[in-house]
């Protein structure tokens, strides 16, 4: 699995509004600002996790986007997800019936495969939250925050 640049945004946004108070909302510009994303595209990616159910939208002057669930409910495999990114294996390789070698290595690779799918649906939003924070008191930080 590769992370991309739309996956590393996606969680960085998401990481963003879970540090709101009250997980209020918070608008595209001010977290592309803090994230130093193109907004452009961030709203594209907040649109696609609109639709997948991870955030909402409020319109109006103190609108903007805010988390639809509580941060421990949101995992990092729904987030890459919900944006496209693949955690599928390389295309269907199938093991050669005649060679023990090809038969164990496509074996370890779909167990390898589980376990990456397991551990990106059992990291939440909170488990980022929290190793964040961790980081930002260990720099005497307070408040600001940026991945």
């Amino acid at each position: 699995m590769k992370l991309t640049t739309k996956g590393h945004y996606s969680v960085k946004a998401l990481l963003d509004l879970s540090l709101q108070p009250n997980y209020g909302p918070v608008s595209t510009k001010a977290i592309a600002s803090r994230q130093d994303i193109p907004a452009p595209y961030l709203e594209k990616l907040l649109i696609e996790m609109r639709r997948a159910g991870l955030v909402k939208s409020i319109r109006g002057s103190i609108g903007g986007y805010q988390l639809a669930r509580k941060p421990a409910q949101i995992s990092l495999g729904e987030i890459l997800e919900a944006v496209g990114e693949t955690i599928e294996p390389l295309p269907h390789h199938q093991a050669s019936p005649g060679q023990a070698e090809d038969w164990v290595t496509f074996t370890l690779w779909q167990r390898l495969h589980q376990k990456l799918k397991e551990a990106l649906y059992s990291i939440t939003l909170a488990d980022l939250y929290y190793d964040a924070r961790s980081w930002q008191a260990s720099l005497g930080e307070e408040a600001s925050f940026i991945i």
